[in-house]
């Protein structure tokens, strides 16, 4: 996959699926099987009503009815409810669904769905042998293709973080892998302890290997947990601490107890390049969904942009003395104002309500922006925070160990205990912070709406029923276009 590829969601195509109606069932029993396509759900105004026989049936169930099946020839659903078989009873319920539907002209049927692009292959030939042919189909203007982000390696393992948000709209970029990285590096500078890192990277190889067996339902959270505990453990070394300052390790840029205004001004300003970072997305998405036009005022987009930076100048300017960088800055910013204002009255209409409206957006604009930046300061006050506790436990335990005997032993045990209280609160701590930092600075520039997921038709098909059960349950394949 090129790079390019993997900086937007999986490409779609719109399709028709097309069959003869006496084949139509077996078709949509491999598209069922197969689960690339997801299939439309407009149909018919009466469609539902050629399911109410089984869902009559499939109302007897005398417990909560198993996950669907579909059998591979037409059953009998008499058979199927005398033999308790509600699972394949809800299959054939979903697939009447469908083929009451599909449309029908001069023999054929046909539905209309989507399919991602670089299966189209596979599922026209999973489709071949039964007589049905995918058609690809022009996307209509009033139609948004549904969004499926990465579906394999290491990419797709990053995808949560943003899917728990909400679905990427189909037309925006996908940042997995920024949002990936802006949050550990986030967490690493909460938790900067070079020994804690290090276990957090060893709690990653046990989720990865799903080590111990309890572990594995975790295994999803994998690479956050091994970028974070990377990222701390950098952090770590930079700030001097490994299991507290204890030493072990030089301080290779500062102490956060020792400097807490430089680490301050330091989130602030990662702060700023974050924030520069997602007004940069912003605006490639307000582009790619609206053109232009919703580029140039949207909020997130050109003017949060030219009023973000025109900030940024202006204050470079204030804080080194230079006059024109200040100017400059001010009269960017300005235009910035100016430009969204234009677009908040154009949506706000006409009349004095409209203006005061607009009015109140702009300056609330305006101060989001100072309180979104200075949001990131939470970065270096959890880490003062994290250094201090990091502290008093090895104050403790040194002032036991030198008194020596038991003091020794005691000090042993709170440096054990302290540093498994730093380990899990500070821990979750950062976790939290880091993903609300995530969500709300940085997604809310990024995205302004939703997406629909992708979802592909899937009922696997029960190949394994025995042969006297096939015999009972099935019967010829044209009852079902019959009763359709």
């Amino acid at each position: 996959m090129r790079w390019s590829e993997s900086a937007v969601p999986v490409r779609m195509q719109r399709v028709a699926l097309v069959a003869p109606s006496s084949a139509l069932r077996d078709v949509l029993v491999r598209v069922a099987d197969c689960a690339l396509m997801q299939i439309d759900e407009e149909g018919r105004p009466g469609a539902p009503m050629t399911r109410q026989g089984i869902e009559a049936q499939l109302m007897t169930a005398p417990r909560q009815v198993a996950a669907p099946l579909l059998a591979e020839s037409a059953p009998d659903e008499a058979a199927l409810a005398r033999s308790g078989r509600y699972d394949l009873l809800a299959g054939e319920a979903e697939l009447k669904g469908h083929a009451a539907a599909a449309l029908r002209r001069s023999g054929a049927a046909a539905l209309v769905g989507w399919v991602p692009t670089s299966q189209l292959m596979s599922l026209t030939a999973a489709l071949d042998e039964a007589g049905g042919a995918v058609v690809p189909l022009a996307r209509p203007v009033w139609s948004t293709a549904p969004t499926l982000l990465a579906t394999r390696g290491l990419h797709h393992e990053l995808t949560p973080l943003v899917q728990t948000y909400g679905t990427v709209p189909y037309a925006d970029v996908d940042p997995s892998w920024l949002a990936w990285a802006s949050y550990v590096v986030m967490f690493g500078m909460m938790f900067g302890d070079a020994g804690q890192g290090v276990l957090l990277v060893a709690v990653a190889a046990a989720l990865r290997l799903g080590w111990p067996t309890w572990l594995r339902r975790y295994r999803a959270a994998w690479p956050f947990v091994a970028g974070a505990g990377v990222a701390a453990t950098a952090f770590g070394l930079m700030y001097g601490e490994c299991f507290g300052p204890t030493g072990l390790v030089p301080t290779i840029w500062l102490s956060p107890l020792a400097q807490p205004v430089t680490l301050l001004l330091a989130a602030a300003g990662f702060g700023a390049v974050l924030l520069a970072g997602a007004y940069a997305l912003g605006t490639i998405n307000r582009w790619r969904e609206g053109g232009w036009r919703t580029a140039v005022y949207a909020p997130s987009g050109i003017a949060g942009s030219c009023l973000f930076l025109g900030a940024a100048a202006g204050a470079a300017g204030w804080h080194f003395h230079h006059d024109a960088w200040l100017v400059a800055g001010g009269v960017v910013a300005l235009g910035g104002i100016g430009l969204a204002a234009a677009g908040f009255l154009a949506e706000a209409g006409r009349g004095g309500i409209a203006i005061v409206q607009a009015s109140v957006e702009v300056f609330d604009l305006v101060v989001r922006l100072g309180s979104n930046l200075v949001s990131f300061t939470r970065l270096a006050a959890f880490g003062l925070a994290h250094a201090a506790l990091g502290l008093v436990v090895w104050e403790g335990t040194r002032d036991l160990w030198h008194r020596g005997g038991l003091y020794a032993v005691g000090g042993i045990l709170v440096f054990a205990a302290g540093t498994a209280l730093a380990f899990s609160l500070e821990a979750l701590v950062a976790a939290i912070q880091a993903l609300r930092l995530e969500y709300y600075e940085l997604f809310s520039r990024i995205f302004v709406g939703q997406g629909e997921p992708f979802r592909p038709w899937h009922i696997p098909v029960a190949h394994g029923l025995q042969e006297q059960d096939a015999s009972e349950l099935t019967r010829r394949p044209e009852v079902l276009e019959a009763r359709s």
